[in-house]
């Protein structure tokens, strides 16, 4: 089965799972969230981990690994002040602390890339530790 790629500007390409799993995401409601991970070896922007509908934002962030950078993606549902059910994507950079200097460079410039890929995000969120993408941020920044 023949894979195809789209380049990123720092020579990273993006599979073809990650697009796809992103138009379920956004079309179908099938995952809430999904994870990227940029492979170093091989120059791919994968599909780290996928969560379900029935799961939330507190799944999301307990995926995301203390010490390496990932993206993710994740479809925040909420009713607005008019009683109106909305959806907003927000794409989330996510560079720890304790990450290593190299995956930090490699993440920011390989970002805008994979947004480019990724149709129709509301809003970014970068964040180095959990209290700088805590679910209050998203909830107030999609009002």
């Amino acid at each position: 089965m023949a894979m195809a790629f789209k380049m990123a500007t720092t020579g990273m390409w993006v599979t073809d799972e990650c697009k796809k799993s992103y138009m379920e995401m956004k079309w179908k409601k099938v995952h809430r969230f999904i994870v990227f991970k940029i492979d170093e070896g091989s120059k791919l922007v994968t599909v780290d981990k996928v969560g379900g509908p029935g799961q939330g934002y507190d799944d999301l962030a307990a995926s995301l690994p203390k010490d390496d950078c990932r993206y993710a993606v994740f479809d925040f549902d909420f009713v607005t002040v008019d009683n109106c059910r909305k959806s907003k994507i927000f794409f989330i950079a996510w560079a720890p602390t304790a990450s290593r200097i190299r995956a930090k460079i490699l993440y920011a410039t390989s970002k805008d890339g994979l947004r480019r890929v990724l149709d129709g995000i509301s809003y970014e969120v970068q964040a180095t530790d959990p209290t700088e993408m805590g679910i209050e941020l998203i909830r107030d920044t999609a009002k």
